[in-house]
């Protein structure tokens, strides 16, 4: 996330006795969209990643990419993936965050679309220091009531991503059943995950 160039944008809509719309949100400059969430209406600075995290969150998306291109090699619909980008979970009161990783049906550019719950099918939150409640409890919730099918926890060590927590949505009850934890220094071969589309856990890709 960057640094805020000043708080001067921070009188429309502070104090916050009142939620920040949609239009309002929509309204702010790039720099300052990037670097905070709204929940229920207000806003959540987000502190800004270490490199460590930066680098991991790009290994991720590459590694995902990958595995789309090879499913839509195979037939499946558009795929995209992007790190740290917009992700919209209700519009009142608003809820947007900003995941580490998200893979999502491609957006119809034309029409204006913006991503969605709907188009999201893995959301990937890394686990920093200061954000092990929002990742593991917050997002947790968010997430599987926003109807978003999968969720990773993902958490490093001072070589790269080391834990993988896997989360499948439970449609009947708009939870996340845990479906498994990848570890790095598991013995024997690369994991291989099914869904939402095939992928392997090449480790050594995941290194920062």
């Amino acid at each position: 996330m960057t640094a805020l160039p000043d708080d001067s944008w921070l009188l429309n809509i502070r104090p916050q006795p009142s939620r920040v719309t949609a239009e309002e949100y929509e309204a702010l400059p790039e720099e300052i969209a990037r670097a905070i969430e709204i929940v229920d209406g207000y806003v959540v600075f987000c502190a800004a990643p270490t490199p460590d995290h930066q680098t991991a969150g790009r290994r991720l998306t590459n590694l995902l990419e990958r595995y789309a291109d090879a499913a839509m090699r195979e037939g499946h619909p558009c795929l995209s993936v992007n790190n740290d980008v917009n992700l919209r979970l209700r519009d009142l009161p608003l809820l947007n965050r900003r995941p580490d990783v998200v893979l999502y049906r491609c957006l119809d550019r034309e029409r204006g679309e913006r991503l969605r719950a709907e188009h999201a099918l893995l959301v990937v939150e890394i686990v920093s220091p200061g954000s092990e409640t929002q990742d593991t409890t917050d997002k947790l919730g968010e997430y599987a009531k926003a109807g978003i099918p999968h969720y990773w926890i993902v958490r490093l060590d001072r070589t790269g991503v080391s834990i993988i927590e896997r989360y499948r949505l439970d449609s009947a009850t708009r939870s996340y059943k845990h479906t498994g934890t990848f570890m790095k220094d598991e013995p024997g071969e690369s994991p291989l995950i099914s869904n939402p589309i095939p992928v392997v856990i090449d480790w050594a890709a995941l290194e920062v």
